[in-house]
């Protein structure tokens, strides 16, 4: 059997292997490969690197469930870590009801990271039901549709929100979501209050949010894993979408070396057949 028909035989579960070694391996080994930066994630990294510690707060809503964790989740510590390296004031949210524990994880990781104290350099205020009225109250009066944090604190009570009342006294917003949240943050936040809103989404998603990024009612977009890779790129400070977008790039590679493979080894053993047939 020649080297052409063996390649042509392959045993998938060799395939199988180098696919798995190909996944697991930057895991182990982290490649940091080279990441391409786009406008959309660049403009909200500068948007929020403009802001000072003197300025009001940063407002981040984490709207997902668990499904969309794997991709919205390491965009959202990255936006966190870098208003944490800034010593940003941060308040966050949800608005999805299976958000609370994911939203506090982050939270807490990022926060803890940095060593932040709730209450002083952050507050989490958990979740509200009725997504439309509570964006629309929140820029009346925070205190309203919130009157306590996550942990039953009164707003009044503590220091770092204290005086924070409507849209006015926040710095801009930034909402991670799989699903229609944002457009309500769009109409109802950024339409009455003229708010910046950012957004960070599914990457199947991220086409339905252009239309908003060329009217300006988003200022910028974090789209899937790719995006929360190149936010991560930005900050300094590899994550998880790094390694797993490392993974994903080394897979497909194997995968279209396979398929050339296959593809020469075909025509190759082909032609000989032909020639030996007219040779006959």
């Amino acid at each position: 059997m020649g080297l052409f028909e063996r390649l042509m035989h392959i045993d998938r579960r060799i395939i199988f292997l180098c696919i798995a070694l190909a996944v697991l391996i930057p895991f182990i080994f982290p490649l940091r490969l080279p990441t391409y930066v786009t406008r959309r994630v660049k403009d909200v990294y500068d948007r929020i690197e403009t802001l000072t510690p003197d300025d009001p707060p940063v407002l981040i809503s984490i709207d997902y469930d668990p499904a969309a964790m794997p991709e919205l989740q390491p965009m959202t510590l990255a936006v966190l870590r870098h208003c944490f390296s800034k010593d940003l004031k941060v308040i966050t949210m949800t608005l999805h009801q299976a958000g609370p524990g994911l939203a506090l994880d982050a939270t807490s990781e990022a926060a803890e990271e940095y060593g932040k104290v709730n209450g002083i350099d952050y507050v989490f205020l958990g979740f509200k039901p009725a997504i439309a009225m509570v964006i629309d109250q929140m820029g009346q009066d925070i205190h309203r549709a919130f009157p306590e944090d996550y942990f039953g604190t009164p707003l009044s009570e503590i220091p770092m929100i204290a005086d924070i009342h409507t849209y006015d006294d926040i710095s801009l917003i930034v909402t991670f979501a799989a699903s229609a949240i944002t457009e309500a943050w769009v109409a109802y936040a950024n339409g009455p209050y003229q708010e910046p809103v950012a957004a960070g989404c599914t990457a199947v998603s991220a086409t339905d949010y252009y239309p908003f990024l060329q009217t300006g009612q988003l200022f910028g977009l974090i789209g899937g894993l790719k995006g929360a890779a190149e936010y991560e790129y930005l900050i300094g400070v590899p994550g998880r979408a790094i390694i797993g977008m490392d993974a994903q790039s080394i897979a497909h590679l194997i995968i279209i070396v396979f398929v050339i493979i296959g593809n020469v080894a075909f025509f190759v053993q082909r032609r000989g057949a032909a020639g030996g047939r007219r040779r006959g």
